[in-house]
């Protein structure tokens, strides 16, 4: 086991070197926090599996609040390399999460449109985010979902998409094999739908889909002229959240295939070449300025950072 994660530890500790003088800087946005959480502080949360999946293949994290104004989101988009839209449970047509990424949703296409590479990587809710964003609709159909792990089936080519191309065989083949794809969620976005929205199916290429045994839907897809990626999967679990429950994987190949995407997005967001205007700044924007909260083993999220 240890031969097989040094290689891994060696290709952190050179992105954590790269990051100090290139992109790295990505933002996590926040989003409302969950109804009768009793360890809510403050008006919104980040959870910290997030945070730490970033970290893990050398980024530094930036906060993102919600409630904040066009001129401050697009100050704030303009010093990070990246942006993450984590999962949850928010109404994704009229939250305050959904507001802020509309905002940066465009502020990325025109940003790419002028050859100013900006990824963005969208889990679970991030995901479902997304495909409100470029259709302007809520396509989405209950699933089967919940708590469940499972392998991906991969569409022809995928594995030679931009987001899978680089990820070593064994991994893949572990992704294509076994039950180490971590679901929570009760929405997805069938393929019938996805076919039937030009705009979608004009905008995001499917890399891979699944089905709960009556409906396929979409696990993961890349957009074809941008850098967005998004997984209805939860990659960040494996190794950052231990609550005993079914869809739960701590598997030696469910860990290696969470760094690699972890290492992907980072790599993408490397290619961006914001940043703030000063140190000082950058310090006061850093996820290191807050404390994550402990919420206990039987917590969907062990630890959350909170924010007003």
């Amino acid at each position: 086991q240890y031969s097989l994660m040094l290689p891994l530890l060696k290709l952190t500790l050179v992105l954590i070197a790269k990051s100090v003088f290139f992109g790295g800087r990505i933002g996590i946005l926040a989003q409302e926090n969950i109804k009768d959480d009793p360890h809510a502080q403050g008006s919104s949360y980040i959870a910290a599996s997030y945070v730490k999946h970033l970290e893990s293949a050398g980024a530094r994290v930036v906060p993102i609040h919600i409630n904040r104004t066009e001129e401050e989101y697009e100050k704030l988009f303009n010093a990070i390399n990246g942006l993450l839209l984590p999962g949850g449970n928010v109404d994704i047509e009229k939250s305050q999460f959904t507001r802020a990424a509309r905002i940066f949703y465009e502020l990325a296409i025109k940003a790419n449109d002028a050859s100013d590479y900006f990824p963005i990587w969208g889990t679970c809710q991030g995901f479902q985010q997304l495909t409100v964003l470029t259709s302007n609709k809520n396509l989405l159909t209950l699933t089967d979902t919940k708590a469940v792990a499972l392998p991906l089936t991969f569409s022809p080519g995928a594995q030679n998409s931009r987001l899978f191309k680089k990820f070593p065989k064994d991994v893949l083949q572990s992704l294509s094999e076994e039950n180490i794809t971590s679901n929570f969620h009760s929405w997805s976005l069938s393929i019938q739908n996805y076919s039937s929205n030009a705009k979608l199916k004009r905008f995001y290429r499917v890399l891979t889909t699944n089905t709960d045994g009556k409906k396929e839907f979409i696990s993961t897809m890349e957009a074809y002229q941008y850098p967005f990626y998004a997984v209805q999967w939860h990659p960040e679990k494996s190794p950052f959240e231990w609550i005993e429950k079914d869809g739960m994987v701590h598997t030696l190949s469910a860990i290696k295939a969470t760094f690699y995407t972890a290492h992907f997005f980072v790599s993408e967001a490397m290619k961006n070449h914001h940043q703030f205007s000063s140190q000082s700044e950058e310090e006061k924007a850093l996820i290191y300025n807050y404390q994550p909260v402990f919420k206990g083993m039987n917590s969907i999220f062990l630890q959350n950072y909170y924010f007003d």
